[in-house]
């Protein structure tokens, strides 16, 4: 007895609405973009920072672009102008606060949470592509020896977990926005 096998990966919404033939949008991740064909550059300036976490925007920008560049698709600028489409962000405020403690009530991890603004708009068209007005990433952290309360003091001594924090963000960023999700 001979098995066929499906030639194509069928999306079950595209199944269950009945459009298989008419081409969902839906792709393997990493691979094109629902971005129309006209977005050739893309300007990312520097993000706004509404906390007290030093340094923050520009890292989170780096790495934003740092993301896009690694696609390999877009020319990414730092300006804001002679651009096709354009990202802006903005962090709302960063919180941390005790997750697990030890046997002796003293803090032994912590979660950090960030709320931030992404907009992408399409300059020559006036229209917002992709958004997010609250955007809210968590992160749970061991304690790095002391009692923290402050998230400017936490990142201020634990540099790596802002390091490994905004990696995530702009991955997870780039990813919704290339992936339509």
């Amino acid at each position: 007895m001979k098995r066929h096998i499906l030639p194509a990966l069928l999306c079950v919404s595209c199944v269950l609405s009945g459009a298989v033939n008419s081409g969902c949008g839906y792709a393997l991740a990493g691979r094109g973009s629902f971005l129309p064909a006209s977005i050739k550059t893309i300007g990312i300036p520097t993000f706004a920072n509404r906390t007290t976490v030093f340094n923050l925007e520009t890292m989170l920008t780096q790495k934003v672009r740092s993301e896009f560049i690694g696609r390999g698709k877009y020319d990414i600028v730092p300006e804001s102008t002679d651009v096709d489409a354009l990202l802006t962000g903005e962090v709302i405020a960063v919180t941390i606060a005790p997750s697990s403690f030890s046997a002796t009530q003293l803090a032994s991890r912590y979660a950090i949470t960030m709320t931030a603004r992404v907009e992408l708009k399409d300059v020559r068209a006036n229209m917002v592509l992709w958004d997010n007005p609250n955007l809210v990433f968590r992160q749970e952290y061991d304690a790095a020896g002391q009692q923290q309360t402050d998230a400017a003091s936490f990142f201020g001594q634990d540099r790596q977990a802002l390091d490994r924090m905004s990696t995530e963000f702009a991955s997870n960023i780039v990813s919704a926005i290339l992936e339509a999700f």
